[in-house]
């Protein structure tokens, strides 16, 4: 099931023992479009720092109360190795911030989320933890998703639109697709191009390179953000982009 990142921002998070805060950005993986953290807005509350919440140790949300379960107490969230606001968020610290949680790091392994394809697969207690030798352990690839959004879209044969949004995998917590505003272009048409196209992301341009051309992208099914997206829709997405139809496909 997808679900929209904006729809999610603002949400309470609440540990074992009472509130933390609530969602105010997601911090996303750039190789592998893959949100890696939550980062929380607490308050008063370790307000001097930047608190990251793994997907790992997150619940099932509560769409009416706008509520996400963080399975953690807060005394842990509280020691967990500091981070200064906007900082930048490194291999080395993410190391410290795993081995905190006792948790796998999710960039050894294979899979999507290191041994497993899930983050809820690293939630277990008295895992064997997997690591590697690390090349280069200052090198991370996260990145902000507030900061993404705005770049602009770039086609093969020109600009086409403006990122607006990101439809997330609720299970595996990938980014399948980028929502585009492309009414700059085509008035009042969003439409939704996969993750899978992308070539490149220019920082200091604020643009995403996609190989596609403007027309594949204008003359992709239109993306209603206000409707459920269906298996058909996002199968006829997806054979549009050649890309392969994968299992598991559902409404929003």
């Amino acid at each position: 099931m997808l679900r929209n990142i904006t729809e999610l921002m603002g949400y309470a998070l609440k540990a074992e023992d009472g509130k933390i805060g609530r969602c105010r950005d997601f911090l996303f993986d750039d190789q592998r479009w893959t949100i890696r953290y939550m980062v929380a807005d607490t308050g008063t509350w370790l307000s001097d720092r930047a608190v990251l919440v793994s997907p790992i140790s997150l619940g099932v949300p509560d769409r009416e109360a706008k509520v996400f379960p963080v399975k953690l107490v807060r005394e842990k969230i509280e020691k967990s190795p500091p981070l200064a606001e906007n900082a930048p968020v490194s291999r080395q610290y993410e190391a410290r911030w795993m081995d905190h949680y006792g948790w796998s790091y999710y960039w050894f392994g294979g899979g999507l989320w290191g041994v497993g394809t899930s983050p809820a697969e690293l939630y277990v207690k008295g895992k064997e933890k997997v690591k590697g030798k690390d090349s280069d352990p200052e090198e991370s690839h996260v990145r902000s998703v507030n900061e993404v959004t705005g770049y602009h879209l770039q086609a093969r044969d020109g600009e086409i639109g403006h990122l607006e949004d990101f439809l997330v995998d609720e299970l595996t917590w990938s980014i399948c697709y980028l929502v585009v505003d492309t009414r700059n272009w085509l008035p009042g048409r969003h439409v939704l191009v996969a993750t899978a196209c992308v070539d490149s992301v220019d920082w200091a341009r604020g643009t995403v390179s996609v190989n596609l051309t403007t027309d594949a992208v204008k003359n992709s099914p239109e993306y209603d953000p206000t409707a459920p997206i269906s298996a058909d829709y996002e199968r006829d997405l997806r054979q549009h982009y050649g890309l392969p139809i994968e299992h598991g496909m559902g409404p929003l």
